[in-house]
């Protein structure tokens, strides 16, 4: 299993046991070390945007303190929704590396596909590259044998 997706998967189950919020951690690389972790905050915080992604894109910043992550990698549990795959635009890194693919997250509950149609947003696919599916798809089934979740 890849390093930093481990990181992430750990993040993810962080996030989990605090009932933060979903199965979705992140963790952002440069030069091959680790810059910021995060978990998905959205039920911890009240913030539908606090994403794994984008806590971690937070954290990345502020450690960095520069809003401009050209350089950085980030390594998710899911594939990025549209708002996360745009922070990461946004914050010019380089590539993101995901576990869990959009229909799997469909699985779980969640409607991330639905955005990608209704808001008609294509991400290059040469950015998003699959890593660790199995090791994800494993978190994310744990996470659905959780009985009495309050958020999906």
């Amino acid at each position: 299993m890849n390093k930093f997706m481990k990181l992430a998967i750990e993040e993810a189950r962080k996030g989990i046991q605090n009932n933060d919020g979903g199965p979705f951690g992140a963790c952002i690389v440069k030069n091959g070390k680790v810059v910021a972790k995060g978990h998905n905050r959205v039920v911890a915080n009240n913030d539908p945007t606090c994403h794994g992604e984008i806590d971690a894109i937070r954290k990345a910043c502020k450690k960095l303190e520069t809003f401009d992550l050209t350089g950085c990698d980030l390594y998710t549990t899911g594939e990025p929704c549209p708002m996360c795959a745009c922070a990461c635009l946004w914050a010019n890194m380089n590539k993101i590396y995901y576990g869990g693919r959009t229909e799997d997250i469909a699985n779980l509950g969640f409607k991330d596909e639905h955005f990608y149609k209704k808001l008609h947003i294509t991400i290059p696919q040469n950015y998003f590259e699959e890593c660790d599916r199995d090791a994800c798809l494993q978190l994310f089934t744990d996470y659905k044998n959780i009985q009495n979740k309050t958020h999906y």
